[in-house]
């Protein structure tokens, strides 16, 4: 690792451990904004979205940040003292059952009322048509995303970790909603 890199990462350490709540609602906010500009380029916009792209920032920044670091401090708490794979199976089985399908919800509703800023119906629509699918595809590939964070990541880690391969999954959320956009068009 370079010199310059080995200093940031340092430094987010040290953040990370003085200021945990902020450091992980930035860090979100930036890893969404990186994977909306990456949603954008793969599909064909033109010109950057800006209002987009900020929107989408501010995402990761108010809510799945926080979001993440309150689940995984409760997940702790529900779960304290209690090791070994049953343990890191009852995590995964209750994030699952629940902060996956609101999280997914969520997003789907934050990206149509305020991302698209389209109306009531119009994304009521969407969700009851998409969400299902959205939510059978989650339930494919996050679990093992939780499994391997509840398993080898230290609880200070779990949120960029989760943000990393959320930034993944936006990609795929983002160009579900404007796959759907095109074809309306």
């Amino acid at each position: 690792m370079s010199d310059i890199a080995q200093e940031a990462w340092r430094k987010y350490l040290i953040q990370l451990q003085a200021h945990p709540l902020r450091t992980k609602a930035i860090t979100a906010g930036i890893l969404a904004g990186c994977s909306d500009l990456i949603a954008q380029k793969i599909s064909g916009v033109k010109r950057l979205q800006l209002r987009r792209l900020l929107l989408i920032m501010l995402y990761g920044f108010a809510y799945s940040g926080p979001f993440g670091h309150f689940l995984h401090k409760l997940m702790d708490i529900i779960f304290r003292g209690k090791k070994g794979s049953k343990t890191v199976a009852k995590k995964v089985l209750l994030e699952q059952l629940t902060s996956s399908p609101w999280n997914n919800f969520f997003f789907m509703m934050y990206y149509g009322l305020v991302v698209e800023g389209r109306p009531w119906g119009l994304v009521r629509s969407k969700v009851r048509k998409d969400y299902p699918t959205i939510q059978l595809t989650a339930w494919k590939f996050w679990p093992i995303v939780g499994w391997i964070n509840y398993q080898y990541m230290p609880l200070q880690f779990r949120v960029l970790f989760h943000s990393f391969v959320a930034s993944c999954w936006a990609i795929f959320l983002n160009l579900k909603a404007r796959s759907v956009a095109i074809k309306k068009a």
